[in-house]
Formats: C-alpha cells, structure tokens, sequence
C-alpha cells in the first residue's frame, strides 16, 4: 500500500464512524483521530488505528449496555473494517506474532493487537 493510500483508508473509516458516532463527545474523538491520521507520519499511523480501535470498542459496548441492537451491529462492522485494515497494512499485528511492546485488547476478536512501529511495510 501507499502511504497516501493508507492515511486516505483510514480518514475514510473514520469519517463512517463519524456518521454513527450516538453523541458530540464520541464525533469530537473521531475528529481528534482523523485529524492526528492526517498530520501523522504514515509509517507512525499504527497507535492511530490502535486508538480508533479502542474508540469504536468503548461505543459499540456503549449501545449493547443501551440495548441499541442495530447501532452495535454498525458500530462492529466499522471495528472489524478498521482492524483489518491495520492488520493488513502492518499498522497493527496480533500480539501472539510479537510478544513485546504496548498491547490493545480487542474483546470482540478475542486478540490482543499492538501497533506496529517503523514497519517495513512502510518505507
């Protein structure tokens, strides 16, 4: 992938979390996100998405607490589109691929993900 690519992939993922964020606070933390994946070193992105990741969780566990079947289901399917993009470009890795460094727990997969720092992927 590109670098311009990969920060164009991730503020578009953010801004469709931004359309279902439920309140102002949570559209604010996705504005603050996409404005870091902006002004952010591509190959620096992955405590981004780590961030977003966690983000998208706090929300979507949020409306399964409000009984908000179908604001979950939204807010998942961004999640899972997040991940796997970080996965795929060597933002984020499963921890069990590289057992040292800052971890994000990602109950819904039931992995631990890490943002990946300097990936070759990215020079």
């Amino acid at each position: 992938m590109t670098q311009q690519y990969l920060v164009g992939a991730l503020s578009l993922i953010l801004g469709e979390l931004q359309v279902v964020a439920p309140n102002e606070a949570a559209v604010r933390d996705v504005v603050r996100l996409c404005q870091e994946a902006e002004c952010t070193p591509p190959a620096a992105l992955g405590p981004v998405v780590a961030r977003a990741v966690m983000l998208i969780e706090r929300l979507w566990w949020d409306a399964l607490t409000r009984g908000e079947t179908e604001a979950f289901i939204r807010e998942a399917t961004i999640c899972a589109e997040l991940w796997e993009f970080g996965v795929c470009a060597s933002l984020l890795e499963r921890a069990d691929e590289q057992g040292d460094g800052a971890l994000v727990t990602s109950p819904w997969v039931g992995l631990r993900l890490q943002p990946i720092r300097g990936s070759a992927a990215l020079r």
